[in-house]
């Protein structure tokens, strides 16, 4: 066993295949002073146990991205390091039993054919001919996936181990870590082997991950679930038809009943995700074992039952099988199901790339995204899907983990409908105006833990959740969204909208360095500006607003809720050590309500001395109802309005001043729904839709905000590099032409001429022009207004039309600026 080493430059807890991974791309990045240390032997976490499939499929972009380099990397790797593997690509079949389902798998298919991938879907004598013993009953048709199969966990594990050995780096087994500190700006990690100093730290510690963030004082938002899965005796059948076709079957998931069944040598393994299902080490009546290395759960057979009958129902060879092991193991949960790759949030040169649900799929693309992160301080896809820093403070609460982690494992096969409203774990931070607005008719959704009004209904309206389940643009909320849009148009409406991420920067110097850090210029005292941030490959890190109140103070407003952990650390991050001014979160202590429309002005007139003549993007303080407000002209939905902002305790007072002279100007509450139309009809672009470092700052339309004369900015160099060589795609807003029941869904795909040519950043129904619109990236000589092209919508292409670089609504600006 080789010795501790006293240093290294990075210390890696865990030795998963996610901790092995990353040691593996480190190395390959030229990080080989690189160290991994495991608690007990390599893969006795979750990984020994994992049934090892490596599915490509997901209605996550960047998640699709992952996976689809997990399975290249997989062909490879035996080869590259000469290790030898039980990888079998065997394909899979996802099963349909709806017309919802399939509209799920037009879009995976588009998603993957993007990426390169001849994914498909299938009709019933497909399914057939590939899986002869199978039964079709009620379904509707798969999704069939060439380039699914299974591994041999711990032989990946070996080998991507081995690789990074080969390399240089070290990995020291039964090493438990014990504490780390913090010393003249490096990390100490204490082991039960002695001290090892280092310059960057990573949590892989998978189901333990919590108990190593504690060290670092991180609470890890996770969670422990009990995952059971069947291994059956060998089937004459079966092997005889593998004999003669020199192959295993594909995988098959019956997603709508919630398993997968897959061919294990020549018997099969059933791998239930049941609705009645269990948590593990939660609260002190159930701690976590001090080791659980290479330990199961006790089998729990009851819960399986029903899914073991619809899969012998599926696939009748199966119920000749006797049973031949239960293996029922821990795996870990965050509260959306994606993993966490990326920065530790508020811990310096610490990351995280742990809480794997699906470690083995994505094991090999997490190592390269995580190797990036260090060594690059960046990584090529946008992947805010993993980010530690999407979830804030409220998310480590164990009761919220567990109910979130519940909800996520008894619908891990579900579809992701735009407009569903998953119940678990509700109410975790609500708005002062939460009761007034609940009166008034409206339906919440969850944004990083704020409730936000979503849609008003009024008395019969269909407010069921089956009613959410649809893809369609006309369910219960399309009238009422039109009344809200209507509203706003013709008379006034109001949003509630708490949770906005603000920031101060207060101090001598701080407009200076906020100029170096973004594109454009910062706004002068008494103004409001919109702001971008680059990295260094000129790509779209953030938008901020800039609230200007004098030379030395300003407010830096962010995108509303999700944004807050990961803007406030990319500004602090970037401010010199030896700075004479101060970055402060205020973000809790403020509220925000949107008032916009043309009677807006009226409203405000009979409650407040403010000078409301001041033209577009300026600001200033009144007060309302006796309590202290700032009013800033800007309108996110795109006509004459006013943000108001005001302390947290002062919000219900104001809104009621508000409500009640807005009842003589038709004012109406609107909700995000309808906000999200208005913007789409602006050409306004989504934190982390339309703007994500997938994309640059040219690419993404934003040329007016760069200040090429600036002597300096962040990513300046590369995108004078773009500009010179060529913009190869550019944002453009599109019509749709006779667009059917659906709108356009995030990456979409665009064709022109039987080429796939760009992508869809996001899309809905404008109601003020009564058009489907998307917003997106195309190739650059396909941008002139007028040109058509073809958006693919759940598998149909309609004719979609490039719109000029203006507005759609108010082209203008003309009532925006009345």
């Amino acid at each position: 066993m080789a010795g501790l080493p006293t240093t290294a430059r990075v210390v890696i807890i865990g030795g998963g295949a996610v901790g092995a991974s990353s040691l593996y791309h480190l190395a390959k990045a030229g990080w080989t002073d690189c160290v991994l240390l495991e608690k007990n032997e390599l893969t006795s976490g979750s990984t020994w146990h994992a049934a090892g499939n490596v599915p490509t499929f997901s209605s996550s972009w960047s998640l699709m991205n992952m996976q689809r380099y997990s399975t290249e990397l997989y062909r490879r790797l035996a080869d590259e390091v000469r290790y030898p593997m039980n990888y079998h690509v065997t394909g899979s079949l996802r099963l349909a039993h709806s017309a919802e389902r399939m509209q799920e798998f037009q879009r995976a298919k588009g998603m993957g054919r993007y990426q390169g991938m001849d994914i498909d879907v299938v009709g019933l004598d497909e399914i057939k001919r590939r899986y002869p013993f199978i039964e079709t009953h009620e379904l509707k048709g798969a999704l069939y996936d060439p380039n699914d199969g299974d591994i041999d966990p711990a032989q990946l594990t070996q080998a991507l181990a081995k690789g990074a050995r080969d390399m240089g780096a070290k990995i020291i087994r039964f090493c438990p870590v014990t504490g780390v500190s913090r010393d003249n700006h490096e990390w100490v990690v204490e082991t039960a082997q002695g001290k090892i100093r280092c310059e960057i730290v990573v949590n892989a510690a998978g189901y333990r991950a919590a108990e190593v963030g504690r060290m670092f004082g991180r609470e890890v938002p996770m969670m422990v679930m009990s995952h059971q899965y069947i291994l059956f005796e060998e089937i004459p059948e079966l092997a005889a038809w593998s004999k003669e076709q020199g192959k295993k079957l594909p995988l098959l998931r019956d997603v709508d009943t919630s398993y997968y069944l897959r061919q294990e040598k020549n018997g099969m393994n059933l791998g239930p995700y049941e609705r009645n299902c269990r948590a593990h080490w939660v609260g002190h009546n159930d701690p976590m074992p001090d080791d659980f290395s290479f330990q199961l759960f006790p089998d729990d057979l009851d819960r399986l039952e029903h899914y073991l009958a619809d899969a012998v129902a599926r696939v009748p060879i199966l119920g000749t099988a006797g049973l031949s092991k239960v293996i029922n193991g821990p795996i870990p949960y965050a509260p959306d199901g994606n993993p966490l790759i990326g920065p530790m949030p508020g811990v310096p040169n610490a990351f995280e790339a742990c809480v794997f649900t699906f470690g083995i799929a994505q094991g090999g693309g997490a190592g390269k995204v995580l190797a990036e992160w260090v060594t690059e301080g960046q990584t090529e896809w946008d992947m805010w899907s993993c980010d530690p820093r999407r979830f804030t403070a409220f998310a480590s609460a164990p009761d919220y983990c567990v109910a979130k982690g519940m909800e996520i494992y008894g619908n891990e096969y579900a579809i992701q409908f735009p407009r569903h409203a998953w119940p678990a774990g509700r109410d975790r931070k609500l708005s002062p105006l939460h009761d007034r607005i609940k009166a008034l008719g409206a339906r919440f959704d969850a944004y990083n833990g704020w409730e936000r009004a979503t849609w008003y209904t009024n008395a019969g309206d269909d407010i069921s959740e089956e009613s959410t389940l649809t893809f369609r643009r006309d369910g219960p909320w399309q009238h009422r969204v039109r009344e809200e849009c209507l509203a706003v148009r013709d008379a006034a409406g109001i949003l509630d909208l708490p949770g906005f991420s603000r920031f101060n920067l207060d101090g001598p110097g701080a407009a200076e360095w906020l100029s170096l850090q973004v594109t454009g210029l910062v706004p002068k005292p008494g103004r409001i500006g919109l702001v971008y941030f680059a990295d260094d490959k000129g790509r779209i890190v953030t938008e901020m607003s800039v609230v200007r109140h004098d030379e030395n103070l300003m407010t830096l407003i962010t995108a509303a809720a999700v944004a807050q952990w990961h803007d406030f650390e990319w500004l602090k991050s970037r401010i010199p050590k030896d700075a004479t001014f101060k970055l402060i979160d205020r973000t809790e202590e403020y509220s925000t309500q949107i008032l916009a429309g043309p009677n807006s002005r009226k409203i405000l007139a009979e409650l407040c001395a403010a000078d409301l003549t001041l033209p577009w993007l300026t600001h200033q303080e009144t007060s309302i109802a006796g309590r202290w407000a700032k009013l800033v002209r800007v309108s996110f939905a795109g006509e004459l309005g006013w943000e108001i902002h005001s302390k947290v305790d002062d919000t219900a007072a104001i809104f009621d001043a508000v409500w009640a002279a807005g009842k003589r100007h038709r004012l109406k509450p609107f909700g995000m729904y309808a906000l999200d139309s208005l913007r789409l009809e602006k050409g306004y672009r989504t934190w982390k839709g339309d703007l994500s470092t997938d994309y640059s700052i040219l690419q993404g339309g934003l040329e007016r905000f760069v200040r090429w004369d600036k002597p300096d900015f962040r990513g300046k160099t590369a995108l004078q590099n773009e500009k010179q060589q060529g913009i190869k795609k550019r944002f453009v807003t599109l019509v749709v032409e006779n667009p059917g029941d659906c709108d356009a869904p995030t990456m979409s795909t665009l064709w022109h001429d039987g080429r796939i040519v760009g992508e869809t950043t996001s899309g809905g129904w404008g109601h003020r022009i009564d058009r489907s619109i998307a917003l997106g990236m195309l190739r650059a000589d396909l941008t002139e207004p007028g040109t058509a092209v073809e958006i693919e919508i759940f598998g149909e292409r309609f004719r979609a039309v490039v719109q000029k670089d203006e507005p759609l609504w108010d082209p203008k600006n003309e009532r925006l600026r009345a």
